[in-house]
């Protein structure tokens, strides 16, 4: 039976191995801001702030839109000072810890934060939907300390007959990073009043990236179809990209490919859509969402429809490091300059000189490709 993507990267998950910074059971520092709020256990589950022990601007460690300018060793560096406070919780209650996350969550700038623990700090967190961070324990106590709103998410937060739904989008417009909202989604910061509660972080992340790719669909069904084939291309920590933009209506596809990542394994995932989108659950997680978001913005921005078929490979030396590796990535890529093609065979052709397997390797896992309206092309 082939091996599927989550039991994969479980095992890739397992063979990461690296030294938590050492600490004892009080820190203090400056928080990005930042919060993590778990989901084993639902509706009771482990919440508490990432804290480093430093003080000043570290902004840095948790706005991975900014990511990409740093190397990967940058990254695990510093995310691996944030240290995680953990207090049991159940989503929907009202407390000192909850409303506390919330101011943290909200935060305009780095917060000074003063916690102390029932134990040392240990161990690190990796997984591919959630930015990696460092040892954690449960609290004893904690103060925080600086706390000053940003404004917008402010006065939403204070709008209880305002949809989260509506939130997110009127903040999205305003050019509120996507990161940003994310954390204030998992604080349950927006919303009916009736409705909030706090939301896995890992959860608040699809979410988001779902709900504005979701947004933006609606707007760019109606825009006319793209007239060439265009191919956009980017590199990062041992990861490369391909998009290949359709002149079809809307329909898209991620296909992943992990080459000896972990031995001499070769394998392919894959999810799609068509016209009308999906109602479940992508099979390969958080990515696809991740990635369809930078997709619909650069469309939105040229005022065309297209499909999209996503080519990645992650090669020898590829880490976990959260899904917002692929929206930046592909946010890269498409605002780079296009090869333009006149026909489906050629953009292939090219792309098929750009990676590493077989193009047929790809084909085989693909579903768009084999599409009626497209089949011809390959002729």
């Amino acid at each position: 039976m082939p091996m599927g993507k989550i039991a994969y990267l479980n095992r890739l998950y397992s063979r990461m191995k690296f030294r938590s910074v050492d600490l004892k059971e009080k820190i203090s520092g400056s928080s990005p801001p930042s919060v993590f709020v778990g989901r084993f256990g639902y509706p009771k589950v482990f919440v508490g702030p990432l804290v480093p022990p430093v003080h000043g601007d570290t902004m840095i460690m948790d706005f991975p839109e900014s990511w990409l300018a740093k190397s990967r060793n940058d990254i695990i560096d510093f995310r691996f000072s944030l240290v995680r406070g953990k207090q049991s919780v159940n989503v929907r209650e009202m407390n000192k810890t909850t409303e506390l996350l919330r101011q943290i969550a909200l935060a305009k700038k780095s917060l000074d934060i003063n916690a102390e623990f029932t134990k040392k700090p240990r161990g690190t967190f990796f997984r591919e939907d959630i930015q990696p961070f460092g040892p954690s324990a449960p609290i004893k106590s904690i103060e925080v300390s600086n706390e000053k709103l940003e404004p917008r998410l402010e006065k939403a937060h204070y709008d209880t007959d305002l949809l989260a739904r509506d939130a997110i989008v009127d903040l999205y417009s305003h050019d509120l990073p996507v990161s940003t909202l994310q954390k204030a989604f998992s604080v349950g910061a927006f919303g009916l009043e009736v409705n909030r509660k706090l939301v896995p972080t890992r959860w608040s992340i699809t979410a988001v990236d779902s709900t504005l790719s979701s947004h933006l669909l609606d707007e760019i069904r109606s825009y006319p179809v793209l007239d060439t084939y265009q191919v956009y291309e980017y590199n990062a920590m041992n990861t490369h990209f391909l998009i290949l933009l359709l002149p079809t209506p809307w329909q898209y596809e991620m296909l992943e490919a992990f080459i000896k990542v972990l031995g001499n394994e070769e394998l392919v995932f894959s999810d799609y859509e068509l016209y009308k989108g999906r109602a479940d659950y992508a099979s390969i997680g958080g990515c696809y969402y991740s990635g369809r978001l930078a997709i619909v913005e650069k469309l939105r921005a040229m005022k065309k429809q297209a499909g999209a078929i996503v080519f990645r490979e992650s090669y020898p030396g590829y880490i976990p490091l959260g899904v917002w590796l692929v929206r930046e990535c592909m946010r890269a890529a498409l605002d780079g300059k296009p090869r333009e093609f006149a026909d489906m065979k050629t953009a292939m052709s090219f792309i098929s000189s750009k990676l590493q397997l077989p193009i047929t390797r790809f084909r085989a896992a693909s579903r768009l490709i084999k599409q009626s309206n497209l089949r011809q092309f390959w002729k």
